[in-house]
């Protein structure tokens, strides 16, 4: 009997602390006109439970499931999610944070989501998530990049390490 099948839960847990250490940027980055502070990730995986006696990281998982109640609803909570910390010199004017990412099983695509922000404060937050059939069929996020921008101009970015 190989150590594989003897521990699968070993081998899935090195491959999700691998995925958080290798797009999990949280160093602060400044920009010319902006700084991101922070990229939180989470990966709500299908069939993995944490096994952890800190209530934070039980915490996490049943915040993401909270309200599924159908097997339907429960999988379309599975994939990833970002929480971006950013800060912009001027806060005059909408700002565009936009979330660029790449899928395991969608080659070469990348793909976007933008959120637009009106009232710009001192200290913000843009949540963004890869669920659902989008997760389900294209498969995990495997690069990524988050930009704050006014019009076309980049105030700052950063990205992942497999970001090209």
């Amino acid at each position: 009997m190989t150590t594989e099948s003897r521990f699968p839960c070993l081998r899935l847990g090195c491959l999700a602390i691998l995925a958080f250490i290798l797009s999990a940027c949280s160093s602060a980055v400044d920009g010319p006109g902006g700084r991101i502070s922070k990229v939180n990730y989470y990966h709500l995986m299908p069939n993995y439970a944490p096994r952890s006696l800190n209530p934070a990281v039980l915490f996490e998982q049943q915040h993401h499931l909270h309200g599924a109640v159908t097997k339907s609803e429960i999988m379309d909570r599975f994939g990833h999610y970002y929480t971006v910390f950013w800060k912009a010199d001027d806060r005059t004017g909408p700002l565009t944070v936009r979330f660029e990412y790449q899928q395991a099983q969608s080659g070469l695509t990348k793909r976007v989501q933008e959120q637009i922000v009106e009232n710009i404060r001192r200290n913000n937050i843009s949540k963004f998530q890869v669920t659902g059939p989008e997760y389900l069929k294209s498969g995990r996020v495997i690069a990524w990049r988050v930009s704050v921008l006014r019009g076309k101009e980049e105030l700052v970015s950063q990205q992942s390490a497999l970001w090209n």
